[in-house]
């Protein structure tokens, strides 16, 4: 395929997935921000108004990176599980893959979706975050990097989740019984500093800490993790998942429901 035909099928996917995610809105757009929103006013507010300053800021401002990331996790995931998983049951996924558009382009287009869905609930739940207190922007460019990153790896991992699911029930146990218990054990709510040493050198094994307090980083200046190998880590998590999924696309696997 040429140049201007990558072009086209890449922007007819990804147009695809945002048309299909933005057209059920009360779906897709709605819910997540009426989740961070209780999230706000209960601990934040409720609960955050009986707990002191950590490193220096009021408690709801410090949570405000965290379930900001929350909600792009979430949804740059289920985006795409749900999209790709749904094009399999449909017999569609056959049309694509049939097409001359190469692997990559077809992985490319749909983490794209997961990704755009991904940010945009993300900006909304800050708009939302601003009515509770007043977030600081520490380097605006370490916050874009790890918004993008994270949105990338977990579309990733929605599109590898999707080609192992075999009926409708699987897509969500990973997100039920590893995603939600990993995000709240990613330093969303505290900081693992709290934490004793035991708990503090088992939190190191969660990716999720480590896009959490890099993205803190980009509101307040601290993190509880070095920011530089937190980079390095996602990158890396990034290639492999990517290298991964190319591989099964390849071989077909897991393409027939």
């Amino acid at each position: 395929m040429t140049y201007q035909e990558n072009y086209i099928a890449l922007s007819t996917i990804i147009r695809k997935e945002v048309t299909r995610f933005v057209r059920i809105w009360p779906q897709t757009l709605f819910p997540p921000v009426v989740t961070q929103t209780l999230y706000f006013l209960i601990f934040g507010k409720f609960i955050g108004s009986q707990i002191g300053d950590i490193h220096g800021i009021s408690y709801i401002a410090f949570i405000v990176p965290g379930l900001i990331m929350m909600a792009v996790i979430n949804n740059s995931f289920a985006n795409v599980v749900s999209s790709f998983f749904s094009s399999k049951f449909q017999r569609n996924i056959e049309e694509l893959l049939v097409s001359p558009s190469p692997n990559w382009l077809i992985l490319a287009g749909y983490v794209a979706g997961g990704v755009l869905r991904g940010i945009v609930v993300g900006a909304l739940v800050f708009l939302v975050s601003i009515f509770f207190t007043h977030p600081q922007i520490h380097s605006f460019s370490v916050i874009v990097m790890f918004i993008i990153l994270t949105a990338i790896i977990f579309s990733l991992g929605g599109f590898l989740n999707a080609i192992f699911a075999k009926k409708f029930d699987d897509i969500s146990i990973f997100p039920t019984f590893v995603l939600t218990p990993l995000t709240y054990l990613g330093g969303v709510f505290y900081s693992i500093g709290n934490l004793p040493q035991a708990w503090q050198n088992l939190s190191l094994f969660n990716p999720i800490l480590f896009m959490v307090n890099g993205f803190r980083y980009g509101f307040y200046g601290f993190s509880d993790v070095s920011v530089a190998g937190s980079i390095g880590l996602l990158i890396v998590l990034s290639v492999v998942l990517t290298v991964v999924n190319l591989s099964l696309l390849k071989k077909g696997s897991g393409l027939k429901t």
